[in-house]
């Protein structure tokens, strides 16, 4: 902060020159498969920009040879690139045809094939309100006799957002879209903020992974990558979704952004529309998908 002040005081204005960010967008997408292009430009420039305040650098050159030279000056600028604001439950009709539709029908075969553990990825997890949400539905979803023992691996390639997800701790605002009764349940009020109990805390286990080097981590009953590809070029994403549907369990769903699609990817997957959310499943027997629109989740 001293040494922002510095800088502003001292009139220093960071240049970044179109040669120099064609070169940071090169090495972005080299190191993580993220892809910012034309349309993406001004945005790109302006947090460049900003963390070039913030390190105290006059010119581009300085930041290239910083984020080539240290991972953790890499990871600190894809940090301020992909900061976006998140909440909890921050789809709520998704969440709630995941806690409604999806995770009854999961219990309900693990059950009947006498297998009671649940194991969901939440790729691209960021701060962790994600999979803290999902875990807070398994919670509601199954009650307490717990027929099932939910297990949830959250990744990101970000160490900083995993460091804050790992604290699991954060302000109101974030809590915007849940109960006062599910507030008290399942978080603690420390000062001004909130911490996420031991209950949540217990069925999620966070590490880093890049997206673009993707590790086979087992397979799951639930995929979330939600918001996360539309950073990425045609090819990346489709190589995603096929390892997407290889990790999951037969009938096993896979949960995606609104704006991203599984169309023109060779992976079967059926698909419902419930209350205007898309599900898509693996097909337990492997046939060809359908589609079956169910506006009112029936």
């Amino acid at each position: 902060m001293a040494q922002e002040a510095a800088m502003s005081e001292a009139g220093i204005n960071p240049v970044l020159t179109d040669h120099e960010a064609r070169e940071l967008r090169l090495l972005i997408e080299q190191r993580s498969g993220i892809v910012f292009d034309e349309s993406r430009e001004r945005f790109l420039t302006s947090r460049v920009l900003e963390q070039m305040e913030r390190k105290g650098l006059t010119y581009g050159a300085e930041l290239l040879r910083l984020v080539r030279c240290s991972n953790v000056e890499f990871d600190s600028m894809l940090e301020r690139l992909l900061t976006q604001e998140t909440s909890f439950l921050r789809y709520p009709a998704l969440f709630s045809a995941f806690q409604q539709h999806v995770l009854p029908d999961l219990q309900e075969r693990k059950l009947r094939d006498r297998d009671h553990a649940l194991r969901i990825l939440s790729a691209g997890c960021a701060s962790g309100e994600e999979p803290y949400s999902i875990a807070l539905s398994v919670c509601e979803a199954v009650g307490p006799r717990a027929e099932l023992e939910a297990s949830i691996m959250a990744t990101d390639i970000s160490h900083e957002a995993l460091e804050r997800a790992e604290r699991g701790v954060y302000g109101r605002r974030v809590l915007a879209n849940l109960s006062s009764a599910q507030i008290s349940n399942y978080f603690s009020k420390v000062e001004d903020s909130y911490e996420v109990k031991p209950q949540l805390r217990s069925m999620v286990k966070f590490a880093p992974m890049n997206l673009a080097q993707l590790m086979y981590l087992g397979r799951f009953d639930c995929i979330f990558c939600m918001n996360v590809m539309i950073y990425f070029g045609a090819e990346l994403r489709s190589n995603l979704i096929q390892s997407f549907h290889r990790y999951l369990e037969p009938g096993g769903y896979l949960f995606l952004g609104h704006a991203e699609s599984v169309a023109n990817i060779p992976v079967k997957f059926n698909q419902t529309i419930m209350n205007g959310t898309r599900l898509l499943q693996k097909p337990l027997d492997q046939s060809a998908c359908h589609i079956r629109a169910a506006g009112d989740g029936r």
